[in-house]
């Protein structure tokens, strides 16, 4: 073996070890989704560029059995509800009764936040880490037919995706339930 091929040789067992024990240690340092105890390796799945650890084969067959069935999941997931977040604001920022209460917010963020919130709340595996309603929206005055105004916007946009009726509904739901604390009732 000549000298070339022998540092060649060691280099890639160097590099090898090296892939392995980062390999080695991103397992470790995963956590089961649901316990928050130590992922078993082998027994992780990647959604959305994220990997997601489980500490069971149930616990990983339930979590992917629970994005299936997601609101979320069934609309087409981030890119989706990206795309009907950034529409459903045209239309609300056009909306004389309620673009308003938006003149002085930062539209990159509230874009952000709304696509966060809503993730959440139709159930993808991100938890909502924002403000609770009631704060978000405690010094706005908001009253009935704001909260309808903007629940007619988000209508709009579902049908003009062609979001089917059914899955309107159920996202309809989803949004009828932040009304009291939307509205500060």
């Amino acid at each position: 073996m000549t000298r070339t091929t022998l540092l060649k040789s060691l280099a890639a067992l160097a590099v090898a070890a090296f892939a392995s024990s980062l390999s080695a240690q991103e397992t470790a340092e995963l956590k089961c989704f649901y316990t928050g105890g130590p992922a078993k390796p082998g027994l992780n799945v990647e959604y959305e560029g994220v990997t997601y650890g489980f500490c069971s084969e149930a616990n990983q067959k339930k979590f992917q059995e629970e994005r299936a069935a997601s609101v979320y999941q069934r609309i087409g997931g981030k890119a989706a509800l990206s795309a009907a977040v950034d529409l459903f604001y045209v239309k609300v920022l056009a909306d004389e009764r309620v673009n308003h209460f938006f003149e002085d917010t930062n539209m990159k963020r509230q874009h952000s936040k709304q696509k966060e919130f809503l993730a959440a709340a139709l159930g993808a595996p991100t938890p909502w880490t924002g403000k609770d309603m009631r704060k978000a929206h405690e010094n706005l005055d908001l009253r009935e037919e704001d909260f309808a105004a903007i629940a007619e916007n988000l209508q709009a946009t579902l049908k003009e995706l062609k979001l089917g009726d059914a899955i309107i509904g159920e996202i309809m739901t989803i949004v009828a339930s932040t009304k009291k604390d939307v509205l500060n009732q």
